[in-house]
């Protein structure tokens, strides 16, 4: 069976599929009379083509069972979409460029303070967590017509340890 074995994310490594969304490298603008401090243009949202809305919502996520076996890639043609961690625990992300061909396949391990926006049809697996009730941020596009799945014939094993 194929295995993917995840590296460290960073901004270069990820830049074919999207933004690394973090603090690290921003500019730093204090506001609020000092008591708290600002990061501007942390990722490019891509989702409003054809007057669509923002959506922001919340999941609650648990991990699966090690290795994880990877059935299922999935994509969002109409825009991008974005995940950020509510807690600071490392994350996996998987991404690819073509899911049928698993020599393409890329993952990283996401620290708790960084999050992922996966850029408008890049191939990715829902989102992996290696704890228990994991909280994240979403911002993507709401409604149909914005998810393609492939399902493989043959899974491959995202190896963490």
């Amino acid at each position: 069976m194929h295995q993917v074995i995840p590296s460290p994310l960073t901004k270069a490594a990820f830049a074919p599929f999207g933004d690394v969304v973090e603090s690290d490298g921003a500019e730093p603008i204090e506001i609020n009379q000092g008591f708290a401090t600002r990061f501007n243009r942390l990722a490019g949202i891509d989702v409003t083509a054809g007057g669509a809305p923002v959506n922001i919502s919340l999941f609650d996520a648990r991990p699966r069972p090690q290795p994880i076996e990877i059935k299922v890639m999935e994509r969002h043609p109409l825009g991008s979409q974005l995940f950020f961690p509510l807690q600071d625990k490392p994350w996996l992300v998987l991404v690819c460029a073509d899911p049928r061909d698993l020599e393409s396949y890329r993952a990283f391990i996401a620290s708790g303070r960084q999050g992922v926006n996966y850029a408008r049809n890049v191939w990715h697996h829902p989102l992996l967590v290696l704890g228990e009730a994991e909280r994240f941020l979403i911002v993507d596009r709401p409604g149909s017509g914005n998810l393609e799945e492939v399902w493989l014939d043959a899974p491959c094993q995202l190896v963490t340890t």
